[in-house]
């Protein structure tokens, strides 16, 4: 079970996240979660750095789409604003959601990596499907009541995994 849980990159936030590195992997498609990856839970506003590093994928021939178990309204609203298509109430870690967002950027399971804040949600769905998973470290500690439970369980993994320090 801890091979589905372990990524195969832990960073300190989404813009450690080496673009060139993966490209070179054959990487062309990102499935990005929002709530504390791309900016803290609940909230509208993106820092400008995050919003740099959207534009550069295109530099890297990379394609994004947000993936969220969040409401639908401010998914897309971020989604517009990054100018990437967003998929809300996901159900992430199951497979479907996955396969939405692959189908959406036209990528298979091979050339496709899922980014985000949770090892149960992203890493777990990303992992079972073949994808190659990046888990960065959660932007804030205010979440949604149930992720803040999950984050118990998660930390005792965490040490299994023996991860190290996020890059």
């Amino acid at each position: 079970m801890l091979k589905y849980l372990r990524p195969d990159l832990y960073v300190k936030s989404l813009l450690r996240i080496p673009l060139e590195e993966l490209s070179r992997r054959g990487i062309r498609g990102l499935i990005i979660d929002l709530d504390n990856t791309v900016t803290e839970w609940n909230r509208l506003a993106l820092d400008r750095e995050v919003q740099e590093w959207f534009c550069r994928l295109n530099n890297y021939n990379l394609k994004a789409c947000l993936l969220s178990n969040n409401r639908q309204k401010r998914v897309h609203i971020i989604g517009h604003c990054l100018g990437i298509p967003a998929l809300s109430s996901a159900g992430k870690p199951r497979a479907a959601a996955f396969y939405r967002a692959m189908e959406v950027l036209g990528t298979r399971p091979e050339e496709t990596a899922v980014i985000g804040d949770q090892l149960f949600t992203d890493v777990l769905g990303g992992k079972r499907l073949g994808l190659y998973t990046i888990l960065a470290v959660p932007l804030d500690k205010r979440e949604f009541i149930g992720t803040r439970f999950i984050r118990l369980l998660e930390r005792v993994v965490l040490k299994w995994l023996a991860l190290g320090k996020p890059l």
